[in-house]
């Protein structure tokens, strides 16, 4: 074979920075959002008006969550930070699932009980004001990055996955918007899907890298000259 041909199948496949960038922008931008809408949603409750609280959390906050959350769990999974890489990025992706689900599983349905009932609960404040100390938490993760690498992170950096990851993780969330919008509550199925694929992926990645040799290989030592009779 080839040693040319030998190394160029050994190379990572090369994602298009486009991708990354407009993957990199939906994320800041939704989450933004998802915190500025958990805090009003704090100001609306708080002020006795449950059944805006319930409108903005169906019609805005979900689809942001969704979009921020799933953006979040493909920037990790997709590139070469890892979800086990680093101890910050492994915090934002546990904190992301709990509060998604959370939100989806005891937010909403209380928030909507609310609404029915047009009394709001002590609980349900804290829930949401929890929810947004947690995003602004996240938020300073991402941007200060401390801690060091988990005892479990690989010896070689992973390459970043090929445009068809980001293009589907892209197409997730929107998905579930959608069909959240046509059901009339969140349904983050397709983000769970593809959530387990990146999982399966980055598995997958790292034992190639794993395999990958490290270092060129040295050259034999020339052999001794026999002595001479």
């Amino acid at each position: 074979m080839c040693p040319h041909r030998r190394s160029a199948s050994l190379e990572p496949v090369k994602t298009s920075p486009r991708w990354r960038q407009a993957v990199v922008w939906l994320h800041v931008v939704s989450s933004v959002a998802w915190m500025s809408q958990a805090l009003a949603l704090v100001v609306l409750m708080s002020s006795g008006a449950p059944a805006w609280a319930d409108r903005l959390d169906s019609v805005l906050l979900a689809p942001m969550a969704n979009v921020s959350a799933f953006t979040g769990l493909l920037l990790a999974g997709a590139t070469a930070w890892g979800y086990f890489r680093h101890w910050w990025v492994l915090t934002k992706f546990a904190l992301t699932l709990i509060q998604l689900y959370a939100g989806i599983f005891l937010l909403s349905p209380a928030l909507r009980e609310s609404a029915d009932t047009g009394t709001v609960a002590w609980p349900q404040i804290a829930g949401a004001s929890l929810m947004a100390s947690a995003l602004a938490f996240q938020a300073w993760l991402s941007v200060a990055k401390p801690w060091k690498k988990t005892p479990w992170s690989p010896a070689a950096k992973p390459p970043a996955a090929p445009t068809w990851v980001f293009v589907a993780g892209i197409a997730a969330p929107v998905a579930d918007v959608a069909a959240g919008l046509a059901l009339g509550f969140p349904s983050p199925l397709a983000e769970l899907v593809m959530l387990i694929v990146l999982l399966g992926f980055e598995r997958r990645r790292r034992r190639r890298r794993a395999q990958r040799p490290t270092a060129r290989t040295p050259r034999s030592a020339p052999a001794a000259s026999s002595p001479t009779a």
